[in-house]
């Protein structure tokens, strides 16, 4: 990863370096300072004070309840979050999940979204040309056989007939022969191809073995990836100015998606956590939960939560190296605390069980304390004050 510099004096970099400030606070304040001209050794040193005094006034004080505090900042605005699918942002022939079925689907880690895509950015030639983008769409989107021609059925002689489209073919760059030869290998028959027709039938004469094969026929996916339906190409302008090509999917195979020539790899996404995490690893994994519950709360007007409780989420949700979900079948459900589990979903079946096995519990968090009355480790609850005198009087009784 290549450094950035800074058209900023030796003095201010001295200045800059010996602060407190994060690199991302240091580089705002290198921006800050090569914006304005000719400032004093003086005045950047205020800026670069002004700055560290708000970063640590925002910092969170020790023994803070930062668990609850996120719980309280995420939950008030998803009261708000309506329980529909909209389409996606700037592209209406796509659906996509959001608003508080989105929000649960990320918080509950699910397998699967409800509405898979991939967002596939393109590099070079591909990114500025129609028909190199092009080239990736027919790579990308699975190609069925009635995307290619009219399939007929031959009933007399047991034959199935299919009638390809020569223009879909040169579009999609695929040739009969090659369509003949993926048939057989799927379905295990011998093909006749003449031209842009092909026939095939069962070995025995069978009606139902022939509309077996049809069926079977329709399965087969000739080119693209199978699990995605559709792809939708936009050009689109970037904040630079520029334009390029982009492709929305309908369906998702993130690592098929990334091995494919001509697609950027480092700005593609997808919006299925798990295939991140397979890809790409936790910490992408980390990041795209934050931004996905970030985007869905900002869809509907609610960009004012702290972006640093969606992180805590995310933190909790990924800490271990993998994926859990916030509910009785991860987080939540694998707590120590057996009153904080009983007092999440399913009580009895806790209490019994611990009482089974006898679990001892040792009221460390927020939940326990409070159902037994007591004050919670937090705050000026983590503080013990005893009375005590050291002087001579104490010291003669």
């Amino acid at each position: 990863m290549t450094e950035i510099t800074y058209d900023v004096s030796e003095d201010t970099i001295v200045l800059v370096e010996d602060s407190d400030l994060p690199r991302r606070l240091k580089d705002n304040v290198y921006e800050t300072i090569e914006a304005r001209d000719a400032l004093t050794n003086e005045q950047i040193n205020d800026i670069v004070t002004a700055v560290e005094n708000k970063y640590v006034d925002t910092r969170v004080d020790p023994l803070d309840p930062v668990g609850t505090v996120s719980a309280q900042s995420i939950g008030e605005p998803g009261t708000q979050l309506t329980m529909n699918t909209f389409h996606y942002a700037g592209v209406a022939e796509i659906d996509v999940t959001q608003g508080l079925p989105r929000l649960i689907e990320l918080v509950d880690a699910r397998k699967t979204p409800d509405t898979p895509m991939m967002t596939v950015y393109l590099e070079d030639e591909y990114a500025t040309e129609r028909e190199k983008a092009h080239e990736v769409v027919w790579k990308l989107e699975a190609t069925k056989i009635l995307a290619l021609g009219d399939v007929s059925t031959n009933v007399a002689d047991m034959r199935v007939q299919i009638s390809l489209n020569k223009d879909t073919l040169e579009e999609r760059m695929i040739t009969a022969e090659e369509v003949a030869e993926i048939i057989e290998d799927n379905l295990g028959v011998k093909t006749v191809q003449q031209g842009t027709t092909i026939e095939f039938g069962p070995e025995e004469p069978s009606y139902r073995d022939l509309l077996q094969l049809v069926e079977e026929l329709r399965d087969i996916t000739f080119k693209g990836i199978e699990e995605v339906s559709r792809v939708v190409i936009r050009r689109e302008e970037l904040d630079d100015g520029s334009e390029e090509f982009i492709l929305y999917t309908e369906g998702s195979a993130f690592g098929d998606a990334l091995a494919i020539e001509g697609v950027d790899a480092s700005r593609t996404k997808c919006n299925n956590i798990h295939e991140i995490h397979r890809n790409l690893g936790i910490e992408a994994a980390r990041e795209t939960i934050i931004e996905e519950t970030n985007n869905t709360l900002a869809e509907q007007g609610l960009d004012d939560v702290n972006v640093r409780h969606l992180m805590l989420v995310a933190d909790m949700m990924t800490n271990e190296g993998t994926i859990e979900s916030i509910g009785r079948h991860g987080i939540s459900g694998s707590k120590d605390s057996v009153l904080a589990r009983a007092a999440f979903e399913v009580t009895v079946n806790h209490l019994l069980n611990a009482a089974i096995h006898g679990e001892i519990d040792k009221l460390d968090g927020v939940t326990e304390n409070v159902i037994v009355g007591k004050p919670i480790k937090l705050g000026t609850g983590d503080v013990d004050l005893r009375m005590g005198s050291t002087g001579p009087s104490s010291q003669a009784d």
